[in-house]
């Protein structure tokens, strides 16, 4: 007989380009890393910082992607995601990319009013970018074939391209984000690193269809279904 009160649940995990799944630790994002989005929002550069979704917020490639709850302006944001698949922390940048197992192209989901009204609250972001379903991740390619610092990133919804910049124009680099992230938490297999979003963020609706990714990764596609019902 189990000890546990009742049957826990299956580990999030991400395709592997070639074969195999790549489990989930935490999701972990980065705010602010494209100068043109930092400007759309209003902001002003800042050093690196971070937020988490979890773990189970995953979506896999192809799948439809319910409405959520309480918002009014679910927005898109594609970004390169690096995927570690060893532990570690207080990494230097030079060794950073040791750690990294692959690369991905996602999407942060965002609830944008909510977001918003916490910024103004001075709130945590949590109910904005943590929801359920928030993290389309398209298959993980391995960094065995080489490591991303530049190559174009792209998102289209319904054909008409949204966003379209590239990853040379990040303000941190993968390797020093690794870095400063090792300084905040122990790092583990299995954690994935959103690594921010260039600008030409914008609201979607229910049927729209997404289309992204990042030169030389899997394309990510998946619809926008209708709202969630709740039970």
């Amino acid at each position: 007989m189990s000890e546990f009160v009742f049957a826990p649940p299956a580990t999030p995990a991400v395709a592997i380009e070639g074969g195999g799944r790549f489990p989930i630790h935490r999701i972990y994002c980065v705010g602010r890393n494209y100068a043109d989005h930092v400007r759309e929002m209003g902001s002003q550069p800042t050093a690196p910082f971070f937020f988490m979704k979890p773990a189970d917020a995953l979506v896999a490639n192809g799948a439809a992607i319910p409405y959520p709850p309480r918002t009014a302006n679910l927005q898109h944001e594609i970004e390169l995601v690096a995927a570690l698949g060893r532990a570690g922390r207080n990494l230097s940048p030079a060794s950073a990319l040791e750690y990294v197992f692959g690369y991905a192209a996602g999407i942060d989901l965002t609830r944008r009013d909510l977001q918003s009204a916490a910024k103004q609250g001075g709130l945590p972001w949590d109910s904005g970018k943590g929801f359920d379903h928030s993290a389309p991740v398209a298959a993980i390619r391995p960094a065995a074939r080489g490591h991303l610092s530049r190559g174009r990133i792209w998102l289209e919804v319904n054909g008409e391209t949204r966003q379209d910049s590239d990853l040379s124009m990040m303000l941190t680099s993968v390797p020093q984000l690794i870095a400063e992230l090792s300084t905040l938490y122990e790092l583990r297999a299995g954690d994935l690193i959103f690594t921010g979003t260039p600008a030409g963020v914008g609201a979607l609706q229910p049927g729209d269809r997404l289309e992204g990714g990042i030169e030389g990764l899997e394309v990510l596609r998946n619809t926008i279904a209708a709202r969630a019902s709740l039970p």
